[in-house]
């Protein structure tokens, strides 16, 4: 039992979930848009998404305690790297025109964990993207967005026309609300400078604005030119999920609700779309 959940542990804190969920979502748009599975673009997101995420958590502790990283660290630094092998790999694979808004979104990821801003923009000696004021959760969102909407249509030569823009917004908006659980979770660990949503708004109405964006999500599937009944019925659902476990988060939450749970939502998105379709 305590093997399990070791390598439970290790599932989540190396990112194969979070990673798991970018895939999930690059495909679901591949599908949307009657495109046939492209390994490449997709198992580089896989990969980039690990790679991106391990270094954005851990490039800190690494950098201060690199002399004496404990075991479990240096494993996900090691898997790190045969990730980012990998990443390479499937990158050599992809269009030019996709590894250079591949380029944008890494620079974006770079400077979301290095120091690289004059102090007056930040809250804390990091210095970097992720600390300034109220900037984390909309960075994810327009990152997620480009990285599973926009490299997997490019990548196949599809315009990005009025439906794609749609896509998009959607996708972001559906990230943010995702966010909201795992905000609430860390609002007591959070610097109060760092004026996340249920700081500058509370709890309460954090879910109220949660839900109103989870609505506009769906909505939006109204303004496609062609509406899939199995694409409306599939989202209409999603909304529903992600509305309730929205509804029933909390500061003190178990700890695989938003770790594993939430951040699995894009994964039952696909293995929904796949059972009806």
């Amino acid at each position: 039992m305590r093997l399990f959940k070791n390598v439970f542990d290790f599932y989540l804190n190396s990112s194969i979930h979070v990673a798991l969920s970018v895939y999930a979502l690059s495909w679901i748009t591949l599908m949307e848009y009657q495109i046939d599975y492209d390994e490449n673009i997709l198992y580089f997101n896989f990969f980039a998404t690990i790679t991106g995420y391990n270094f954005v958590k851990f490039f800190g502790l690494a950098k201060f305690h690199h002399r004496s990283l404990a075991n479990w660290l240096k494993i996900i630094q090691i898997f790190s790297l045969i990730c980012f092998l990998a990443l390479c790999y499937y990158a050599f694979k992809l269009e030019l025109k996709t590894l250079l808004w591949i380029v944008a979104f890494g620079a974006i990821t770079f400077l979301y964990a290095i120091p690289f801003l004059p102090k007056h923009y930040f809250l804390d000696k990091q210095h970097n993207l992720r600390s300034v004021s109220g900037l984390k959760v909309y960075v994810i969102a327009i990152v997620w967005s480009g990285v599973t909407v926009f490299l997997p249509l490019l990548n196949n030569d599809y315009d990005i026309e009025f439906n794609v823009v749609i896509t998009s917004i959607q996708i972001a908006l559906f990230v943010v609300v995702l966010m909201l659980p795992f905000e609430i979770r860390d609002m007591k660990y959070d610097s109060l400078k760092l004026a996340t949503i249920p700081q500058q708004i509370g709890v309460k109405k954090t879910k109220i604005i949660g839900a109103l964006i989870l609505m506009v999500f769906f909505l939006l599937e109204y303004f496609k030119d062609d509406i899939d009944s199995n694409n409306l019925l599939a989202i209409l659902m999603i909304t529903i999920i992600t509305m309730l476990f929205l509804v029933f988060s909390r500061e003190n939450q178990g700890k695989y609700y938003s770790a594993f749970w939430v951040e699995g939502i894009p994964v039952f998105w696909l293995v929904l779309l796949k059972l009806l379709g």
